[in-house]
């Protein structure tokens, strides 16, 4: 059994996502958003935004000890400016994940989407139909944590397609066996 977070990055609310992967099965453990401040964000000081980030991500990790980390791409935005910001809230999401020992797996946008709904032009709305489906909940997550939850089921279809590749029968503590 593997714990995968998943994280949906973002400079103003970051989604995370953590769910069970043993074999073909997928479980849900957590979800959520870190959500910065009202007050940070109007006095624009994206240092604290940073360190919100760092330290919500890092407790998320210390309380729940995945072994995995994947997190979304930087896709291109509107604005340079926003793909900065973006950039270094991904960079703060990271160091989080490697100071707790995490190994980092990156994710395009549309590859998570490919590996959840079936198709890289889906919609966040059918993302988080089929994350609902595919971990048997009860109702859809919010946006953000749906988005992160799809990234962790993303990187579990790439490990196992990995394991199949490797021709192993399975897998343990992110080993193959």
């Amino acid at each position: 059994m593997s714990l995968i977070l998943g994280v949906d990055p973002g400079s103003r609310k970051m989604g995370y996502g953590i769910i069970s992967h043993e074999g073909n099965k997928l479980t849900y453990i957590a979800s959520g958003v870190v959500r910065i401040p009202k007050s940070m964000l109007a006095s624009d000081c994206l240092a604290d935004r940073l360190k919100v980030i760092f330290d919500s991500l890092s407790e998320v990790i210390e309380h729940y000890q995945p072994q995995e980390f994947a997190i979304e791409h930087v896709f291109m935005s509107k604005s340079a400016s926003s793909a900065l910001k973006l950039g270094q809230a991904r960079g703060a999401a990271i160091v989080a994940a490697v100071n707790q020992g995490l190994p980092v797996a990156e994710y395009e946008a549309r590859k998570v989407k490919q590996a959840v709904v079936g198709t890289g032009a889906a919609d966040k709305i059918q993302v988080q139909h089929m994350v609902k489906a595919l971990l048997a909940l009860p109702k859809a997550p919010p946006e953000d944590a749906s988005d992160a939850l799809a990234v962790a089921i993303c990187h579990a279809y790439a490990f196992s397609a990995l394991v199949k590749q490797a021709g192993a029968k399975k897998f343990r503590r992110g080993r193959i066996v």
